[in-house]
């Protein structure tokens, strides 16, 4: 497209407008977590799914309101005190709420009533802020998706989608009927039914015309509407008074070099994707001339990224893989997505805080949102923030220096975290996440994720080693983490081989030096799968040197929770069994023994803590000064988690033990209780406290493990911990 020289003297006067603005050094904090699963009505269990999917909050910015489509209807949260959200009810709604939007006095909220695919149909609900209750209803004759309000209260837009049947016919299109906007002009805030606009966009994408599907819509201050057409990789701006196209265009494509593209349990960061459709799912203005998109794709497209576009078609900036990249060094790249699109970013925010324009992307897949400050040109990243599981939908509060974030997924099914709502407040802070990332080898990232054993280096101060779980079955690895760098830096990725080629079948949950320059790796078995628990001997350069299998003693006992970490004293090699085995005594375990020069195995009985839901068993054994440390946890996540604690017991304790059926208990000594230190984070507590050890100084640290981002926030806390001895 070629664009008048007026045109192109505006953009370039935006550009040096934008990028003249003062830049802050401040960064948003998270500050509270809150449960969807608060506002379910006493009449229904607590076991119920709920959700918080697409959020908005009360003009005074003291209420958010959100959509939960598993409970049919929309949930309050009263925030007026910021860091201790309360619940303020639900209101069921007569379908499946698909967004909401706040006017002035109102809620409105998109509900789809499709009995199926080719019968779309819908409405647009009003409900009264002062006093939740349903006040209005427009017929939309459609599936509605997004909703937007313009700035001034005049107009609401509705992106009608009519979505297809992604089973019929590999989901490709057209699968009519076709899809459309609905504009509604607006009285004191409550929709005028009677006046809407429906504007036709038929005939207008290159893919299927006949079909647009629109996706998301976003009002600018001249009460211009941007939509995208997601399916179609489309994007049209239209008037918001009469509903006329004032410009409408492809959203391109991008090739995309050095990215993962198998789902084999590896993060390699090899592969390429030519042409590919960016298909934009969320879009927001960032002035009058510029709005963002995150390209999320769908079943052709996704390009990883987000992208500043101009009113006029132009691709003013592409953020390529700067954002994918940043995820993945952040531990939070969810590789069993992929061979589909990646960190797939689909939410978006856009507001201005203290002189400043924020962008927040929000990576569904990722578990994570990054913030960038608009320049003109290209933006500035600032941070990435921990969103819980599936971020959907945010609303930013300038007015009270706040973002409000709505996790999707509720995991009750799985013994896992609720949806969540998470706040997040700029500060003059630096940014407090992540506590762990790594650096690039290259021009690519060092991959990681599932951290599990932990052991310091044996010379240099502040060194640490750990080992990933098997997660990434076909790429187990040591890292090297400087702790000397805040935050700690994985500087170093070495693969764990046998006969040269990756170790597959290792599930390395233990990591201790063999005082050599050498590691011993602790790798817990499944008896289901043929996998041996067992203990591997490995070079500095990753070599498995050796293989010591588990005496038939021990083995004819044995369940599938083995080995979950190792640790060295003199020539002897202790591993603290995870879960009781067939013959121990009732709430304990074993920490098992074995001498390197003599051959010879023994063991004893550790106590377990009890709790009423689920199990309590050991993550991490470590010999520091006459102690024996060992890390114990429940499997529990939130509010159900009562127990991640540091104990120790004294290693003459373990002296002469054997293999024998009077196998002594040890005493223990509780040393540090961690749910305090993982709540101060303001998300979740997390389920796996996997990895502790002492330095060469006797800095004590921790890290937990993010289960590869399957099911799990992705978040890895690494703690540095002082006075624990």
């Amino acid at each position: 497209m070629i664009l008048p020289k007026s045109k192109i003297a505006l953009l370039a006067s935006v550009f040096i407008s934008a990028a003249s603005g003062h830049i802050h050094a401040d960064s948003f904090q998270r500050i509270s977590t809150w449960s969807t699963a608060n506002n379910l009505p006493a009449s229904i269990a607590i076991e119920t799914e709920t959700s918080a999917e697409i959020i908005t909050a009360s003009p005074d910015g003291e209420t958010l309101i959100y959509s939960d489509s598993p409970l049919g209807g929309i949930g309050f949260i009263d925030i007026k005190n910021e860091n201790a959200p309360q619940a303020l009810g639900f209101l069921k709604l007569d379908g499946e709420p698909t967004s909401v939007a706040a006017s002035n006095k109102y809620i409105l909220a998109g509900v789809n009533t499709s009995k199926n695919f080719t019968s779309p149909s819908g409405k647009l609900v009003t409900v009264s802020l002062k006093k939740p209750t349903i006040v209005g209803s427009c017929d939309l004759g459609g599936q509605p998706d997004s909703v937007a309000v313009s700035k001034d209260n005049q107009y609401v837009a509705i992106a009608i989608e009519n979505e297809r049947d992604e089973d019929l016919n590999d989901g490709l299109l057209p699968q009519l009927p076709a899809g459309n906007l609905v504009i509604i002009p607006l009285k004191e805030g409550k929709p005028t039914c009677e006046s809407k606009i429906l504007v036709n966009l038929n005939g207008l994408a290159d893919i299927g015309p006949t079909d647009p599907e629109p996706e998301f819509v976003d009002f600018n201050s001249n009460n211009e509407i941007v939509l995208t057409l997601q399916e179609n990789n489309h994007i049209i701006v239209i008037r918001a008074r009469d509903g006329k196209i004032l410009n409408q265009f492809s959203a391109g494509s991008v090739d995309l070099n050095n990215i993962d593209i198998e789902e084999e349990r590896a993060l390699t960061f090899d592969g390429q994707q030519k042409n590919r459709k960016r298909e934009p799912d969320a879009v927001k203005w960032i002035d009058t001339n510029r709005f963002i998109t995150a390209n999320e794709g769908d079943y052709e497209g996704g390009s990883r990224g987000f992208t500043i576009f101009s009113k006029y078609g132009e691709v003013l900036f592409d953020s390529g893989l700067d954002l994918e990249y940043r995820i993945a060094q952040a531990g939070h790249y969810p590789e069993k997505r992929s061979g589909n699109k990646g960190v797939e970013p689909e939410g978006l925010e856009v507001a201005n805080f203290n002189g400043s324009t924020y962008l927040f992307v929000l990576a569904e897949r990722a578990n994570v949102i990054g913030v960038y400050k608009d320049t003109g040109g290209k933006p500035e990243f600032v941070q990435l923030l921990p969103a819980g599981i599936a971020p959907e939908g945010a609303i930013a509060i300038p007015t009270r220096n706040l973002l409000a974030v709505a996790n999707e997924k509720d995991l009750i099914e799985d013994n896992g975290p609720r949806s969540h709502v998470m706040l997040y407040k700029l500060s003059d802070t630096k940014p407090s996440y992540p506590h762990i990332e790594s650096v690039k080898d290259g021009n690519r990232p060092i991959g990681w994720g599932a951290l599990s054993g932990l052991v310091s280096d044996d010379k240099k101060s502040g060194i640490l080693y750990a080992v990933n779980d098997s997660f990434y079955k076909s790429q187990p690895t040591i890292f090297t983490i400087d702790t000397n760098q805040n935050p700690a830096k994985i500087i170093k990725a070495t693969p764990v081989t046998n006969d040269g080629l990756p170790a597959k079948k290792l599930d390395m949950e233990g990591i201790t030096t063999d005082g050599n320059g050498g590691f011993w790796v602790a790798s817990e078995g499944n008896t289901k799968k043929s996998v041996p628990h067992a203990i591997y001997h490995v070079s500095k350069k990753g070599a498995i040197k050796q293989k010591i299998s588990f005496p038939q003693e021990l083995l004819k006992h044995e369940i599938r929770f083995g080995a979950e970490g190792i640790t060295r004293i003199g020539n002897t090699l202790w591993m603290a069994i995870q879960r009781p085995w067939k013959n121990d005594p009732k709430n304990t375990t074993k920490l098992v023994s074995y001498n390197t020069e003599t051959k010879q195995w023994g063991a004893v009985h550790y106590p377990l803590e009890t709790i009423k839901k689920g199990w309590v068993g050991l993550s991490e054994i470590n010999a520091y000064g006459e102690y024996v440390y060992v890390l114990e946890r429940d499997n529990q996540v939130a509010g159900n988690a009562k127990i991640k604690r540091l104990y120790r017991v004294k290693q003459n304790a373990l002296l002469n033990s054997d293999l024998s059926s009077n196998l002594p208990l040890v005493k223990k000594e509780l040393v540090y209780d961690f749910i305090p230190k993982l709540e101060s984070f303001n998300g979740y507590t997390t389920e796996k406290l996997e990895g502790f050890t002492f330095d060469k100084k006797g800095n004590a640290f921790a890290v937990t493990d993010n289960d590869g981002v399957d099911d799990n926030s992705g978040e890895t806390i690494f703690l540095r911990l002082k006075n624990i001895q």
